[in-house]
């Protein structure tokens, strides 16, 4: 459980930290995401589930 909290602060931090420091650099990729097909946008998301759980995996064999 402590992994899955200590997961979500970081992605709330990182979520925050965008939003805090380039607000107008997101507005610019919500627009460019919305020009996107929606195959596009469902690969990119599959590619970042990807990479989520090879980093994760790699956390764990790295004993994190």
């Amino acid at each position: 459980m402590g992994v899955i909290l200590l997961a979500l602060g970081l992605v709330l931090i990182a979520e925050g930290l965008v939003y805090a420091l380039a607000p107008s650099l997101v507005e610019q990729l919500l627009e460019m995401l919305r020009r996107l097909s929606q195959e596009q946008r469902r690969n990119a998301g599959l590619a970042a589930l990807a990479l989520g759980l090879v980093l994760v995996w790699l956390a764990f064999r790295l004993g994190i």
